[in-house]
């Protein structure tokens, strides 16, 4: 039976680790995710779970010893945010080439600079092509789910990739809200217990394993990658399956909200698409056929599952919370509409940046942006591609 709390959202994923129990959970302290550890350490002094918990003396030594901890066998994970991933850049690369699952609970913060501790998604953006899964959050309640199924995608035998279980820095990580949590019996049935086929401390099976690779091999090994990487998608909708079964909650690769007849549409990631959901619920009611596209799983993007979802539509913005410097747009902007491409579709598309460093998203700034979606119709022209919400020009 389903236990119906009150919690933020950092608290909420931590909850769902004490019921997981890992083997180890080394950690960095870093602001907004530092309460992960924090309340995770209570757990461990508590007596709550067996967890070997390891303060390190920096970011990039969490994700090492975590690495260290999956290559030997066990189920390990860590937390960070913004500058603390930076700082773990090369470790997340070799996490992945090793085809490791481990888990990242990841709080989306700005990158430096200049220094700001708000949400946006440039931290987890900078990484998406690092080889590692990326599940996004739109509230407090997908953060702990997200977390919840995280090692049983990751983990899967055709998958063996790291996951990064994301979610908006202070916007869902400290504000409270409720939520429904599982029984821990549920949970700890749910995930199983970690039995790895091969790794480092096996005495049935003894490896070396060295480091370099040499341009005989590298490319094979990357092709390895990307083959896990194929399996992931069908991998998250039938774990999701099991997940309603137990919980009543449905999830697949993204949200379609109001979709189904929509002439009008947007796509974006995390906490602002229910302001969205909202501005949304504004135009129905006035007769505008608006909808919403919520991306939950980023990596590997479901390209061909968004094309057609958008495939009636005849306006689209894809919403980015993080700057491409591309002189083009965001990396979701360039994601969605080489999908659109490739599906050959006639709606026209514009690519917004919005919400850097924690700038707030509006009811008002969602509906001008429909309202510029209804003009682009009228005029058969989207105009301006590449464009900013809510900035002081």
């Amino acid at each position: 039976m389903a236990k119906r709390d009150r919690l933020s959202g950092n608290e909420a994923v931590a909850i769902a680790l004490r019921q997981i129990n890992p083997d180890v959970f080394p950690a960095f302290p870093i602001t907004p995710s530092t309460e992960i550890p924090q309340y995770f350490a209570s757990f461990v002094a508590n007596g709550q779970v067996d967890t070997e918990f390891i303060p390190v003396e920096s970011e990039h030594s969490s994700m090492s010893a975590a690495i260290g901890a999956s290559a030997a066998g066990a189920r390990s994970l860590t937390a960070t945010s913004s500058c603390g991933l930076a700082y773990m850049w090369e470790e997340l690369y070799i996490a992945a080439s090793n085809r490791l699952p481990l888990a990242l609970a990841l709080v989306n913060r700005a990158l430096s600079g200049p220094i700001n501790i708000n949400c946006d998604h440039s931290d987890s953006m900078g990484a998406r092509d690092s080889g590692w899964i990326q599940m996004y959050a739109e509230n407090n309640q997908e953060a702990y789910d997200n977390m919840v199924q995280a090692f049983r995608i990751s983990e899967h035998r055709d998958v063996r990739l790291p996951i990064m279980i994301c979610q908006d820095g202070f916007i869902t990580s400290h504000a409270v809200e409720n939520i429904e949590l599982l029984e821990d019996a549920d949970v700890k049935k749910f995930v199983g217990e970690y039995e790895p086929e091969n790794y480092l401390l096996n005495s049935k099976c003894p490896m070396a394993v060295g480091p370099y690779s040499i341009t005989d091999y590298y490319m094979e090994a990357k092709r390895n990658q990307a083959e896990g990487m194929r399996h992931v998608s069908q991998v998250v909708l039938d774990v999701a399956k099991e997940f309603a079964e137990m919980s009543g909650r449905e999830y697949g690769l993204f949200e379609a909200y109001h979709m189904e007849n929509a002439e009008l549409a947007v796509v974006m990631i995390g906490s602002a698409a229910g302001t969205a959901k909202d501005a949304i619920d504004h135009l129905r009611a006035k007769g505008v056929k608006a909808g919403l596209l919520k991306i939950r799983l980023y990596r590997p993007f479901p390209a061909e599952e968004i094309a057609e979802a958008l495939s009636h539509v005849k306006a689209v913005a894809v919403m980015d919370r993080a700057e491409g410097y591309t002189n083009h747009g965001g990396p979701l902007g360039a994601d969605v509409m080489a999908a659109l491409f490739r599906k050959r579709s006639l709606a026209l598309a514009v690519n917004y940046i919005y919400g850097l460093g924690g700038r707030d998203m509006r009811v008002e700034d969602m509906e001008q942006v429909f309202a510029d979606l209804a003009q682009i119709v009228t005029c058969g022209d989207a105009g301006e591609t590449y464009r900013y919400l809510g900035i002081r020009e």
